[in-house]
């Protein structure tokens, strides 16, 4: 279990005339193997709350506690853009990620999974930009983290390749399942990926309600299915439209 306790979390105000309340009043509990997403408007704060749970922002009041971890949280970060080295070639990224941690044949499987063997020995320049971001899925799934935050990962690429990454990190969670907290802004992309969705109000940013996607895994390609349970959840969130 991770419990994520966020009392308060402040910025000063651009004009340095006052503070600006970011997130208030935070409560939240993962639990091992658990795929959530956090869904909420632009500009809510669910980037700043990724930050702090990957020890990337200290400066708030409140704890991130990790269960029975009596040692530092092993935590994979998938970011919006992929941050590949482009004077490294795609294994040479994954590597620099484990830092000799991971065997071989670990990155073997990885790269056959996400379909990307033929290209581990290519430069970042020669890959499109949905190839790019299951490079940087295979480096945060290489360090077997403990948690797994993914911001928005299949932002800017367009409806079919969203789709193929979307499968593609599917099929490496159910091979390999970590806890991760996934942002998001797309409903239907939460209700595909998600076993519970969060639904966060604007700044300061709380948590409105939780929702358990009860529709099973072998379903989830069904868009009718998907639709359905997206209109169910609208009737009662129509914000979310």
């Amino acid at each position: 279990m991770i419990n994520i306790n966020i009392k308060r979390k402040l910025y000063l105000a651009k004009n340095r005339a006052g503070q600006h309340l970011a997130i208030a009043d935070f409560n939240l509990t993962l639990h091992s193997e658990e795929f959530v997403c956090l869904v909420g408007p632009s500009g809510c704060g669910k980037t700043t709350l990724l930050n702090i749970i990957a020890d990337l922002d200290s400066d708030f009041e409140g704890s991130i506690d990790f269960k029975q971890r009596q040692n530092t949280p092993n935590i994979g970060y998938i970011f919006q853009n992929p941050r590949l080295l482009p004077w490294r070639t795609v294994r040479q990224n994954i590597e620099l990620a484990i830092d000799g941690k991971a065997s071989s044949d670990n990155i073997d499987s990885l790269l056959e999974t996400m379909q990307l063997s033929q290209f581990q020995h290519v430069y970042p320049e020669r890959l499109s930009l949905g190839m790019s971001r299951r490079v940087a899925i295979i480096r945060a799934f290489a360090i077997n983290p403990d948690l797994l935050l993914m911001d928005e990962p299949f932002v800017s690429l367009d409806a079919a390749t969203a789709r193929q990454v979307k499968n593609s990190l599917l099929a490496l969670w159910s091979q390999r399942p970590h806890t991760v907290l996934f942002v998001t802004h797309d409903l239907r992309e939460a209700i595909t990926l998600a076993d519970r969705i969060v639904i966060l109000t604007a700044a300061p940013m709380k948590i409105m309600s939780e929702i358990a996607v009860t529709i099973p895994r072998t379903d989830r390609d069904n868009e009718q299915i998907i639709e359905t349970f997206r209109q169910q959840v609208l009737l009662n969130y129509p914000e979310l439209k």
